[in-house]
This record gives structure tokens, C-alpha cells and sequence, in this order.
């Protein structure tokens, strides 16, 4: 079961792969600034995971004009995502947490992809400016998406 809403969420640091370089990412940094959307998805250079992505960078000027930032999070090293993300036109800020700490933490991992190793399970938090949970969902299975009505509905709140 993911982090349940009402709880506050866990901190991280995380590092992406920046045009100018790594950089580390803190949740906490957008406390007390902005709501933050978390989606975590089980690995790159699948085809689901990239529809989503793809989907999201488009409406990605939706979760701004909510008051949001959005970081999408796996396991995948920040090399792999980089190159992913410029083969597929991806703008979203991608976090990588292959010590799968977050992926603990908010209780989404996914014991088995394809019968390979252990990933995040596709699932979407909320986070209020308050560092609070406002919404979590984890989808059935790694092909299913998450609910992004109720994602803007309760970004909208």
C-alpha cells in the first residue's frame, strides 16, 4: 500500500542529470513554495512509461498554472534517463533513486518487472505546500496509469 493521504510525506534528495550537469533535487526545497506531483514509473525505455512521460511534458504548463512542479521518479541511473528523455522529447525533471530509498519510503516498489529485478511501481502523489500528502495512488499494475483528473482536481483544492 502507498503512503497514505494525511501523511507527511518523506524527504529526499535525489540527483537528475541537468543540461549544465547532475544536480541534486530536495522535496523539501518546494515546502512552504509550491505543490509538487510525484510520479513514479518503473523503468525507461518501456512503452508505457514513455507514453506517460510523453503525456505529461505536454501538459506540463497545466500543473504550473495549478501551482505545481512535477518530478517523475525511478530507479534508473540519471544517464539512462537523460538519454531517454532527449530521444523522446521529455521535459520533465527525472529523479533517480537507484539505491531505491524514495521507492521505500513511499512504499511503491515493484518486487518484479518482467521477471528481472525490483522497480517503482507506476504510482502519483500529491504534495501540499505543507509537505502533507493530498493524494496517492498506485495503479494495479505497471501498465495501468494513474488518475491525472483527480491528480489536477486536488492540485486544484
Amino acid at each position: 500500500m502507498p503512503l497514505s493521504v494525511g501523511s507527511k510525506a518523506p524527504d529526499f534528495t535525489l540527483r537528475t542529470k541537468a543540461a549544465d550537469g547532475p544536480k541534486d533535487v530536495k522535496l523539501s526545497d518546494n515546502f512552504g513554495k509550491m505543490q509538487t506531483v510525484l510520479l513514479f514509473f518503473p523503468a525507461a525505455f518501456t512503452g508505457v512509461c514513455t507514453q506517460e512521460m510523453c503525456d505529461t511534458t505536454a501538459g506540463l504548463g497545466d500543473y504550473e498554472k495549478l501551482g505545481a512542479t512535477v518530478y517523475a521518479i525511478s530507479v534508473d541511473g540519471p544517464f539512462a534517463q537523460e538519454a531517454w528523455a532527449k530521444a523522446n522529447n521529455i521535459k520533465l525533471t527525472l529523479l533517480s533513486d537507484q539505491n531505491k530509498t524514495v521507492i521505500k519510503a513511499y512504499d511503491v516498489v515493484f518486487p518484479n518487472l518482467a521477471g528481472m529485478y525490483e522497480t517503482a511501481a507506476r504510482a502519483a502523489f500529491v504534495i501540499g505546500k505543507d509537505g502533507v500528502v493530498k493524494y496517492s495512488e498506485q495503479t494495479p499494475t505497471p501498465k495501468d496509469l494513474p488518475d491525472f483528473a483527480a491528480v489536477k482536481a486536488t492540485l486544484a483544492k
